[in-house]
């Protein structure tokens, strides 16, 4: 028996708010191979969002912190 076919076995005895769940963590599976798949070349959405809010933070002068400036310590 192929893997696929055990897998419908076992879920088609599952109730089926359980059977939604293991949906949607196939889809899960799923998206996370299509994001491995993709080229590095070709940048992520997120990592365009993030690049364009932060445009011009770069020339931004920040504070110099130390270890003296903390409060607490965890």
């Amino acid at each position: 028996m192929r893997v696929t076919e055990r897998i419908l076995e076992e879920v088609s005895k599952l109730p089926e708010p359980l059977q939604a769940e293991v949906l949607d963590f196939a889809q899960f599976l799923a998206s996370k191979v299509s994001r491995e798949a993709k080229p590095k070349d070709e940048p992520s959405l997120t990592n365009v969002s993030l690049s364009l809010a932060m445009h011009g933070m770069e020339d931004e002068d920040v504070p110099a912190y130390s270890l003296d400036d903390l409060k607490q310590v965890f």
